[in-house]
C-alpha cells in the first residue's frame, strides 16, 4: 500500500486541480457569454439607428429645397458607421475607438442634419417624419443604456480574469481582459434629437 501512496496523492492532487480549471473555466465562460452578449445588444442598437437613417433621409428628400450636402453627409456618415465591425471576443482598445469614432461621426452628422428640420416647418409637421425622430431619440437613449450594460458586464469579467489564482488558469484557457467604451468628450449625454412639433 505504501508504494502506491505517492500515485494516490498525485492523483489526488490532479483531480483538485483539474476540477479547480474546470470551475474556473465554466466561471469564465459564463461571464464571457455576458460580455458577448451585451455586445450584441450594443450592435444591435447602433443598427437600429442606421435602419432609421434611410428613412428620414428619404422623408426629408421629398421637400425639394431641402439641403441635399447635409444628406450626402449623413448617408456616407451611415456607410462609414456600418462597415466597421468589432469582433467582442478579440476586440482591441484600438477597434472599440475606431467603431466609436466612426459612430461619433454619424451622431455628428445626424446633428446636423436634425438641426436643419427648424428651417422646414411643414416638414416638422409631417406625421411619419416626427415619428422617425421620436423613434431616433428613443434608438440613442437605447444606445447610451447598452453601452453602460456592456461596460458593467466587463466590470465583472475583467477583473476576474486579473485575480490571483484565476489569473494564472485564465491565461491558460486563453481568457484575456476586453476594452471599455470610453465617454468621448463632451458626450456625457444622448445626443439631443428632440423637437418642438408645435404649431409655427
Amino acid at each position: 500500500m505504501k508504494k502506491w501512496m505517492p500515485l494516490i496523492v498525485i492523483a489526488g492532487l490532479i483531480l483538485i486541480v483539474g476540477g479547480w480549471f474546470a470551475s474556473v473555466n465554466n466561471r469564465l465562460v459564463q461571464l464571457d457569454e455576458n460580455v458577448m452578449a451585451q455586445w450584441g445588444n450594443v450592435e444591435s442598437s447602433y443598427q437600429r439607428r442606421a435602419d432609421l437613417i434611410p428613412n428620414i433621409v428619404n422623408t426629408a428628400k421629398g421637400y425639394a429645397q431641402f439641403e441635399q450636402q447635409t444628406l450626402i453627409q449623413v448617408t456616407e456618415a451611415r456607410s462609414r458607421a456600418t462597415a466597421i465591425t468589432v469582433d467582442p471576443a478579440n476586440a482591441t482598445p484600438e477597434q472599440i475607438e475606431q467603431f466609436q469614432q466612426a459612430q461619433a461621426g454619424l451622431s455628428s452628422a445626424l446633428s446636423r442634419l436634425l438641426a436643419t428640420f427648424e428651417r422646414y416647418p411643414d416638414l416638422k409637421a409631417n406625421e411619419n417624419f416626427r415619428e422617425l425622430i421620436n423613434e431616433l431619440e428613443r434608438t440613442e437613449n437605447r444606445i447610451n443604456v447598452e453601452r453602460n450594460r456592456y461596460n458593467e458586464a466587463l466590470r465583472v469579467y475583467n477583473p476576474e480574469i486579473r485575480k490571483f489564482p484565476t489569473n494564472l488558469a485564465a491565461g491558460i484557457l486563453g481568457f484575456t481582459t476586453k476594452p471599455y467604451f470610453e465617454a468621448d468628450e463632451g458626450s456625457e449625454a444622448a445626443p439631443e434629437v428632440n423637437f418642438d412639433f408645435g404649431t409655427n
